[in-house]
């Protein structure tokens, strides 16, 4: 086995000194939390740092804040942590139950969900989730910090906008409208799912009528993303209406999808795959709003 090339461990306690640290090495650092990603890049020497950074000493970045309007996550926070919450659990079900598939029990300790949005997996589960509660990221430097969408962070299969210098503090969630309804779906025969789905509708004051949608695919292509005609298609749309045009409504939005070949399949299948995934995951939002029951019984598939 390939032994990394020997590095310097530090680990500051405030994000300050983390930042100064980060800015002094000019590049030749790496940060360090739940290590998942991290080490195997080391091992294989894909990344040579002089130094790593360990973030799980400061204060802050392993808490969970939730409000009435939003939820924030701060990096350090494992996998685990987030779905045992009884604040996530009691007030975004949602959330805590994606996060409870999230690869196996021994990533889901050690992960943070901070290292898996910087690492930027195309094959991941909480870009797809939490980009359809309209999620931000704090970026933090030695000379100040940003906010970014979450759509905006990630640029390509494990490149992001986070400068070297920038350390992800924290992923900020907003609430869904009262009476909203969603649903998450993920495909796959591996841990890294092969296609995930989240969709969440919001109603009118009727109930009858959905107002808006957020719509997201990923694991499919270079990032995950928002459906834009999708969501187009089905806002100010009643409800009785909207289960004919699924079909419809899904082949149309993931048309021109990227995908990408790897391996969990070509990119063929993969955009048939997601335009199937999509109708399933609109399907069981539905039923859920209507206040039916979904069959959420498919093979490989799980439904949140």
């Amino acid at each position: 086995m390939t032994l990394p090339r020997p590095f310097e461990l530090e680990r500051p306690t405030t994000l300050d000194e983390a930042a100064d640290l980060l800015r002094r090495m000019d590049g030749e650092s790496a940060l360090y939390a739940g290590g998942t990603e991290l080490l195997i890049l080391l091992k294989h020497r894909a990344i040579r740092p002089r130094s790593l950074i360990d973030l799980k000493r400061i204060d802050g970045l392993g808490d969970i804040r939730a409000t009435d309007e939003r939820l924030v996550i701060g990096a350090t926070v494992t996998h685990r942590t987030l779905e045992r919450a009884p604040d996530v659990g009691a007030g975004w079900p949602l959330v805590a139950g994606a996060i409870r598939h999230v690869a196996n029990i021994r990533v889901r300790n050690a992960g943070t969900v901070g290292g898996n949005l910087a690492f930027a997996d195309p094959h991941s589960d909480p870009a797809t989730l939490f980009m359809a509660f309209d999620a931000s990221v704090r970026l933090v430097a030695a000379d100040g910090a940003r906010t970014l969408s979450l759509g905006e962070l990630a640029h390509a299969p494990y490149e992001t906008a986070r400068r070297p210098d920038e350390i992800l503090a924290a992923v900020s969630l907003q609430r869904w409208p009262e009476g909203a309804v969603g649903a998450y779906l993920k495909f796959g025969l591996y841990e890294r799912p092969t296609a995930t789905v989240a969709v969440a509708l919001f109603l009118d004051g009727t109930r009858s009528t959905v107002r808006d949608a957020r719509i997201v695919v990923g694991s499919v292509g270079p990032r995950a993303v928002r459906l834009h005609v999708a969501e187009r298609a089905v806002a100010g749309e009643p409800l009785g209406r909207l289960a004919p045009r699924l079909d419809e409504i899904a082949a149309a939005a993931t048309r021109d999808l990227e995908t990408m070949r790897d391996l969990h399949g070509a990119p063929d299948y993969k955009r048939e795959l997601a335009r199937v995934c999509v109708r399933r995951a609109l399907a069981v939002a539905t039923a859920r709003a209507r206040g039916e029951q979904a069959d959420e019984r498919h093979p490989h598939t799980i439904i949140v």
